[in-house]
């Protein structure tokens, strides 16, 4: 028996889609590590309940219910049938004691959030949703960009655009256009070439001003 199947006997749980694993504000006991399947994991904004983010086998989440012990800063629902490891403080706490890579491993996850989340929240500091998407694609060949002789590439989704910056597709797909009329980038299905980062931080600076003083 392999150490999954080991550990899925353990601490594992099946469960079906729909179910509702904890809701933002409640006080929580435990966290979840995804063998299987998908949660989608939501916050209230302005009444509204926003998707946060669809994490998949290998993540994991509600870690910070078991290392703050503050209430559950967002919802918990399960998106596809999903297989889960329940995970309470103690067996937390001799997991991370007894692994050093896991420990490891969880450091760089959290801090991967942190800029994420911060990175989210800059963005959303800029007024007009032409800047926000501009910013995101400079965002993204910051973080997670690869270089090629000619400027950067970078995965850049449309779908999840609304849930990330709150521009519909529409509005990322015409300014995404205007960029490439303007010769500043190049798309190829989810991909998109940045040919020159300091020309597009001229053109977010550009927009900004536009959106701060009306029509330059």
């Amino acid at each position: 028996m392999g150490a999954e199947e080991t550990l899925f006997q353990r601490f594992g749980k099946e469960f079906p889609k729909g179910t509702e694993l904890f809701r933002e504000g409640e006080i929580g006991k435990e966290m979840f590590v995804i063998q299987s399947g998908k949660i989608a994991i939501s916050k209230r904004v302005r009444d509204v309940e926003k998707v946060l983010a669809v994490l998949g086998p290998g993540e994991f989440f509600g870690e910070m219910a078991i290392i703050s012990n503050k209430p559950r800063n967002a919802s918990a629902v399960v998106h596809d049938d999903a297989k889960l490891l329940v995970i309470d403080p103690k067996t937390f706490e001799a997991m991370i004691r007894g692994n050093a890579e896991i420990a490891v491993r969880m450091i760089k996850k959290l801090a991967e959030r942190l800029s994420e989340a911060d990175a989210q929240i800059e963005n959303l500091l800029h007024g007009d949703p032409a800047s926000r998407v501009v910013h995101q694609i400079l965002q993204a060949c910051q973080t997670r960009g690869r270089p090629l002789e000619e400027g950067v590439e970078v995965d850049f989704a449309i779908r999840e655009m609304p849930r990330q910056i709150g521009v519909g597709e529409p509005a990322v797909r015409s300014m995404l256009e205007r960029l490439e009329r303007a010769g500043l980038i190049e798309r190829s299905g989810d991909r998109v070439t940045v040919y020159d980062t300091a020309r597009l931080h001229d053109f977010l600076n550009y927009l900004e001003m536009k959106w701060k003083f009306g029509d330059l």
